[in-house]
Formats: C-alpha cells, structure tokens, sequence
C-alpha cells in the first residue's frame, strides 16, 4: 500500500492550489482517505476527510469554506482543492488512509498508512 501526495507548490495569498493523493497497492473504493498538515514547530493537523463511499466528509473549523476534499474517480485520485490561502496554511501536506472511517470524525490516529508529503508554501 503506497500513497503519493503532489501538487504543492509556492502559492501569493489569496491563491489556490489543487493537491491529489495517488495510491497503489489498493483501492480508494475500500479505503477513507483524510488530509493532514504539518507546519514547522507544530503538531500534525488534520484537514478533511472521506469516506470510502465518497460520503462522510468532515473538515477542521481551520479550512471549512476554504478547502474541499473530493474523490476524482477518472484520475483515481483523493483531491484536496485549496483557496483562499493564507500563509498560516504553510506546511507539509500529507494524505492518508483508514480502513474504519466513521463518518464524522477525522483524526491522525484511525489512519492506517500515510504517504509522503509534499510542500505548499503561501507567500503574503
């Protein structure tokens, strides 16, 4: 089971960036997949969340509004659709996978595998 985060980038604030989380080894149909930070100094942060089904969607308060995770079945890949950046969302972006999702609660810990990260740096 791998997965792979891409996308990031150096983004002026007020921008957008569309990460993707790719996975080999199994399929997203029996895996809910949930997006993570980790900004320098600071504890990993969870982001969004999704449901195998494409249902159970849950975000932090942080990025409600601003951020939409969605399932894009044609490329096969968990996106994370950002606007509105601002600086403070600079970190390392992570995807991960959970084979028992609950629907409504999305932390680090029910995740099984995670990928590597990638960078998005928002510039003021």
């Amino acid at each position: 089971v791998q997965l792979q985060a891409s996308g990031g980038g150096l983004v002026q604030a007020g921008g957008s960036l569309r990460l993707s989380c790719a996975a080999s080894g199994f399929s997203f149909d029996d895996y809910a997949i949930g997006w993570f930070r980790q900004a320098p100094g600071k504890e990993r942060e969870a982001l969004a969340c999704i449901s195998s089904s494409g249902g159970g969607i849950v975000y932090t308060d942080s990025v409600k509004g601003r951020f939409t995770i969605s399932k894009n079945v044609v490329k096969n890949t968990v996106d994370l659709q950002m606007s509105s950046l601002k600086p403070e969302d600079t970190a390392i972006y992570y995807c991960a996978a959970a084979m028992h999702y609950s629907g409504s609660i999305c932390v680090e810990y029910n995740m099984d595998y995670w990928g590597a990260g990638t960078q998005v740096t928002v510039s003021s």
